[in-house]
């Protein structure tokens, strides 16, 4: 089984995904998947723990030689996840959970239609999702947050195609919900 999460940038995805790796019941059988990008590393992200970051010429190459399961550009960026990384888990016994928009939740459920669960986490409203882009960085210029907005927008009308939907409002009972969703389909 394999898990994507999918929601507009502000919605909590990550957030909620660390709470639920240190999830009593959960933390030992899920894989994080580690995207590839071809964007800067900040300078609070550690290589192999939140991203696998590579130059565009290394990101061709890649998609060229079949490497990658799906790929994307968001905001000038590549992020791509690894087919070997997610095969690897699997044979592993093991249940990789995705951060992918919503093309690549698309593509994954194309190629595992029957093994992959679609996520998808939406703000309490569109404000509250604004405020969240904002406090991320004060540096977030208006044109950034305007196309994060404009993004979240297109996002939300793609919601009828997830499996599940969870409104993180509250974050406790947002991850809740997350692992009650993941054991009932890996204990199905």
């Amino acid at each position: 089984m394999i898990f994507v999460i999918s929601g507009p940038s502000g919605s909590g995805k990550t957030t909620l995904l660390k709470a639920l790796f240190k999830t009593k019941g959960l933390k030992n059988r899920l894989a994080k998947s580690v995207s590839y990008t071809t964007r800067l590393k900040r300078p609070n992200e550690i290589v192999g723990r939140d991203y696998f970051f590579i130059n565009e010429r290394e990101f061709q190459e890649k998609r060229k030689g079949k490497k990658l399961l799906e790929w994307t550009r968001y905001l000038g960026y590549h992020y791509a996840t690894a087919r070997d990384f997610i095969e690897g888990k699997l044979l592993k016994s093991k249940y990789p959970i995705l951060n992918l928009d919503f093309k690549g939740a698309l593509r994954i459920k194309k190629l595992y239609p029957r093994n992959s669960v679609l996520i998808f986490v939406m703000p309490p409203s569109l404000e509250t999702l604004k405020v969240r882009i904002e406090k991320r960085s004060q540096k977030t210029k208006d044109t950034e947050i305007a196309r994060r907005m404009s993004l979240a927008k297109r996002e939300l009308l793609n919601v009828s195609q997830y499996d599940y939907r969870v409104v993180n409002k509250d974050l406790r009972l947002a991850v809740r919900e997350l692992k009650d969703i993941i054991l009932s389909r890996i204990t199905a």
